[in-house]
Order: C-alpha cells, then sequence, then structure tokens
C-alpha cells in the first residue's frame, strides 16, 4: 500500500502563484486539521506495526514492537497527549461542517484514550479470550493478516516473529508485577489458557501451525527459494517459537496459576469501581451507569421472553418456555453431523443474502470475503463467529470465521442471525466501507467504536425478516436468541462486575433464557469476565439505532427511504453514538426542509 505524506498536499496547497513567483500562505484551520489527524496516524502505525499491517500499510511488515513495555506504553501516552494538545489549538468556528465532526471525534478519542492510561491493563497481558500468543498464532499460520505472497514476505514474517520470544519475557515481567499490585487475573480465566498454550508446543516443527505457510508456496516464491525458507522455518520454530510458548505456559503453570485471583469481578482490581465505570463509558461511549444498563437489561430480557413465547405458540409447542428451549437445545434436526455442512450451509446463507441486500442499501463495500472455521487451537474458548477485516483495497479479502467446535452447540437456526452479524449487512459490509471512503482521514477509516460498530451488527440481525430470512419460526426464534444473548449479556456483565453476581449465576441466567448448551454459556459467561465493559456495547448500540430509525421513519412518513437513512448511518463512518444521533438529526432537518 503506498502511502503519501500528508504535509506535502497541505504545502502544495498553501502556495499561490503572483507574477510567476511562488507566495507561500497560511494555511487554513480545515488543513491544519488534516495535517494533524494524519500526522498522528503516521505516528500511530509506525509505532504499532501489526496494526498497520492489519489496517492494509505494509511498510512495517517486518517490525514488531512490544506494546506492553514500560517504554511502548510512555510512547504511546505520550503520542495521544502531544495530538490532543495540537487538535485542540484548532478553532473550531472556522472549520467546515465535516472538519467540526472529524476533530470533535478526533479529540474525543484521544482523550477517552489517555483516561485509559491510569489503568494498567499491560499487566493482564494474557487471557483465554486473545492477546499475542493466540493473535501471532493466526498470523503465523499463513492464511491471516500477514501477508505470504513473495520471498520479501516470508522474510519479513521471519524477522517479525522474532521478537515473540522478547514479548513473552516482558509479558512474564508485567504479570510478576500485577502479582504484587493485586493486578491479576482470574483463576477461572487462567485454566483456559493453559490448554491453548498447550496446543501450541510441539515437538516436531512440521506439526506448528507457524510450518503452514512453508508447505505450500505461492508463486510469487520462486523454487529457488524454497529450501532455504523452509529451513529457516523449522529453525524459527524449533529455536524461538516453541521455546517462548513452552517458558510461557511454564511460568503461567507453575507461578501465576498458583497466585490466580479467586475473584472475577473487574471492580475487585484496585480502582476497580473507577475502572469497570471507565470500560462502560468507553464501550457504549455513553453516560450509562452499569446500574442503569443492568435495568435496561433486564427490560429487555422480559420484552423477548414474550416474543418467544409467541413463536412457541405458532409452532404448536404445548409446555413451558424452559421446556421449549431444552426442546431446541437437544432436537436433532437442529444440528448438523459435519463441520463441512456447517460451513456451507453459511456459504449458501451468502449467495441469498447478497442479491437481496439492493432492497435495503444503495451503497455496497468493494472487498469480498472468505468463510472459514475458526481454528482448532482456539475454537474451544471461542466465540460462535468472528469477523477480520479486509484491506481497503481488496488483496487481502475479510474473513468471517465460524466456530465448529461441538458441534451440538451450534444449532442451524441460529446461522441466520450470526451471518447477518458478522457479514452481510454486518461486520463485513460496516467496516468494508468504512474503510474504503478515500475521502475521510484515516482514523475515521480505520478506527472505531464498538457501540457503533457492534450495535450495527446487531442491528443488522434485525433486518432478517426484510431481507427475506427468519421465514421459518423456528429461524425467526434463532433471532430472537441470538438477540436475547445480547440482552442477557447487560445483565450478566454488569451483574459480575458491579452487582457481586458470580459465574455459576451468569452461566444458570443465560442457560434459563436462551437455548444454548452449557459449552456456550460458560465460553460467554467467561468472555464477559476476560474483557469487561465490551458485550454491553452491542445491545446499547442496536437500541440507538433503531431510536433513530424510528424517530426518522416518523418524521419523514412517506418520504421516509430505509436505504437513504442506511447511506446515512454508514458513510460517515464510525462514531460515538451521540454523535451519530447529530449526524442523523443534521440529515432530518435538511430533508424535512426539501
Amino acid at each position: 500500500m503506498t502511502m503519501r505524506a500528508p504535509g506535502l498536499t497541505i504545502f502544495a496547497a498553501a502556495l499561490t502563484f503572483a507574477g510567476g513567483a511562488a507566495v507561500a500562505q497560511s494555511p487554513t484551520e480545515g488543513e491544519k486539521l488534516h495535517s494533524v489527524v494524519e500526522k498522528y496516524w503516521d505516528e500511530l502505525e509506525e509505532l504499532n506495526p501489526i496494526f498497520a499491517t492489519f489496517n492494509g500499510n505494509n511498510r512495517y511488515n517486518d517490525r514488531f514492537t512490544i506494546g506492553i513495555s514500560p517504554e511502548q506504553v510512555a510512547k504511546s501516552l505520550a503520542l495521544e497527549k502531544k495530538y490532543l494538545a495540537e487538535v485542540e489549538r484548532i478553532d473550531a468556528g472556522k472549520l467546515s461542517a465535516q472538519d467540526r465532526l472529524t476533530q470533535a471525534i478526533f479529540r474525543r478519542v484521544r482523550a477517552v484514550a489517555i483516561e485509559g492510561f491510569e489503568f494498567p491493563s499491560q499487566l493482564l497481558p494474557i487471557s483465554q479470550f486473545g492477546g499475542a500468543p493466540q493473535f501471532l498464532a493466526q498470523m503465523g499460520a499463513g492464511t491471516g493478516l500477514q501477508p505470504f505472497h513473495t520471498t520479501q514476505d516470508y522474510d519479513n514474517w521471519l524477522k517479525r516473529i522474532s521478537g515473540f520470544p522478547l514479548w513473552v519475557d516482558q509479558a512474564i515481567v508485567n504479570m510478576r508485577v500485577g502479582l504484587a499490585e493485586g493486578v491479576v487475573q482470574p483463576r477461572v480465566l487462567i485454566e483456559k489458557v493453559l490448554p491453548q498454550l498447550d496446543a501450541l508446543i510441539v515437538e516436531d516443527p512440521k506439526q506448528s501451525v507457524y510450518h503452514k505457510p512453508v508447505e505450500k508456496f505461492p508463486q510469487g516464491v520462486p523454487q529457488s527459494e524454497h529450501a532455504r525458507l523452509t529451513a529457516a522455518y523449522e529453525k524459527m520454530i524449533s529455536a524461538q517459537v516453541i521455546p517462548a510458548y513452552r517458558k510461557l505456559r511454564d511460568y503461567v503453570r507453575d507461578e501465576y496459576l498458583p497466585k490466580a485471583r479467586t475473584t472475577i469481578a473487574a471492580t475487585s482490581l484496585p480502582n476497580g469501581q473507577r475502572w469497570y465505570a471507565y470500560l462502560v463509558r468507553q464501550q457504549t461511549t455513553t453516560d450509562l451507569t452499569p446500574a442503569q444498563i443492568h435495568d435496561i437489561g433486564l427490560a429487555e430480557v422480559a420484552r423477548l421472553r414474550g416474543e418467544m413465547q409467541k413463536v412457541m405458540k405458532e409452532v404448536g409447542y404445548e409446555g413451558t418456555l424452559e421446556q421449549f428451549f431444552e426442546f431446541m437445545r437437544t432436537d436433532p434436526r437442529f444440528y448438523f453431523q459435519n463441520e463441512d455442512d456447517l460451513l456451507n450451509g453459511y456459504r449458501s446463507l451468502k449467495a441469498g443474502v447478497k442479491e437481496r441486500l439492493p432492497k435495503l442499501f444503495a451503497e455496497k463495500p468493494g472487498a469480498d470475503f472468505e468463510i472459514r472455521a475458526i481454528e482448532p487451537f482456539r475454537a474451544r474458548s471461542g466465540p460462535g463467529g468472528q469477523y477480520q477485516a479486509a484491506t481497503p483495497d481488496g488483496t487481502r479479502p475479510g474473513i468471517f470465521y465460524a466456530n465448529t467446535y461441538d458441534l451440538t452447540s451450534r444449532p442451524s437456526y441460529a446461522m441466520d442471525a450470526l451471518y447477518l452479524h458478522e457479514a452481510e449487512p454486518g461486520h463485513h459490509f460496516q467496516i468494508s466501507i468504512q474503510r474504503e471512503l478515500g475521502e475521510l482521514p484515516r482514523f475515521r477509516r480505520f478506527g472505531g467504536f464498538t457501540a457503533y460498530s457492534e450495535g450495527w451488527g446487531l442491528y443488522a440481525e434485525s433486518l432478517g425478516k426484510e431481507l427475506g430470512l427468519y421465514s421459518d419460526p423456528y429461524r425467526y426464534f434463532g433471532g430472537l436468541s441470538s438477540e436475547m444473548y445480547r440482552a442477557i449479556r447487560l445483565v450478566v456483565d454488569t451483574g459480575m462486575h458491579a452487582k457481586g453476581w458470580t459465574r455459576e449465576q451468569s452461566i444458570s441466567y443465560m442457560l434459563a433464557n436462551r437455548p444454548v448448551g452449557e459449552t456456550v454459556a460458560i465460553s460467554e459467561t467467561e468472555r464477559y469476565i476476560a474483557i469487561p465493559g465490551q458485550a454491553l456495547s452491542y445491545k446499547i448500540g442496536e437500541l440507538k439505532i433503531k431510536e433513530l430509525r424510528a424517530r426518522a421513519a416518523a418524521q419523514l412518513g412517506a418520504g421516509f427511504d430505509v436505504r437513504e437513512f442506511h447511506t446515512h448511518v454508514l458513510t460517515g463512518g464510525a462514531m460515538p453514538l451521540d454523535v451519530l444521533d447529530e449526524q442523523i438529526e443534521r440529515w432530518l432537518a435538511t430533508k424535512k426542509k426539501t
């Protein structure tokens, strides 16, 4: 990806010609703003080279920085403070409407990021839900975001992965500091980390996921390089990767696990009350308190139980809702016999949904996506589905990962909602459109707000009937079950982190209100323990988008066009929910004048 220096554009725009001589003019406030936000992004990607690769910027594909080191944390904080100060010196009164929006979002993100440095998340470098050990294995397998097309790509990875042993050393230092300061992961999570690490420790380098890139070379790597690279990769695996995983596993098993905390709440950590309140604000982009969110969740659970009972009556089931859940959990008609059948079911959905999207959307992304199974080493503790974004130029497609572990917990009636959320018109659709908005500054194209993006994903699920899905009442029940899943999150996340709920209470509440097996209930509960507050963003964001659609339909009446509404929600990129509200209000004001 060719990157240009933003300062060149600003410099060129600041020149005029008088009598054949160039005369410099002071840049406008808009030009200053563009320079600030683009310089920030350049420095951010250089400081975080894997993040740059994720965005499709391949300049730093051979680099690995240890983001959890004290030096890197200090550099990151300094970067945020520097650019917050610079953007605040720009006069908002002299900016266009779009530039004022850019300034407001940029300022807000920097301020929230700076506040986050008050809380030592770097002392919690691993969990069962994610972290460098799992993420690097995905990259090193050769099918993820790290390019493996040319000889240079293969050499880049050899250089990059050499930083992993150093990361492991720093992670162990950080965890020891965390033990001393009481910033420690719950034991129940660390017990799930150990099998993930064990799965990546092999005696034969040919059995490692890191060996896969040299098992089938692309055309861009000449035959003359195959032997050299194969030998280099096997040496890298044996001498660097496996010893690092073994060192981390041994430390976690022998020293960290015995001292891991028995509590699960984020509020049990030092300064935990403020930490969790911060995470709630950050993830929802609202000022809602945990108590308010808990109450919203209880109301949504009650509403959705009522909708589920209507479906139960429609299919003629006689019994309680809990008995209906058990029927949906156990009847063989709802479950696949093998992984391929499940994946092919999603591929059929892709073909059907794609042709119906123009009914609701005037915009569509250029990037495509693939459907794959979640890798075995992380499937047991992984979510039901997950999306990895495409590059804006389409050279790396998006990936919709479907979890095929324990097929008895992956019902067919849940597929429509999961596909709509993760793929189209959910994450792939929204994120790809955002990344392809070339006129926006990069921090708006590649940045994100969880409440917006996950809110959009859940809202996308609600479009199922309009897109011709959910025609089968069991499939519609699957959509309700998926929405219930997000409503339950409001209750159990705040319950565990703010109201003293136990892990077992969360699991029981989930089983009582949704037709899922214990495998899913446990993995989801432990996800909320691992990443407090994140699960709140889905339902809060969806409720806001639904509120805005209802408001627009009420105000515009016969003039309301859902395709136009979706365009205005999607083509500004991700933003805080209150800013999205203001965006739609401006559109409505303009529409009512015409």
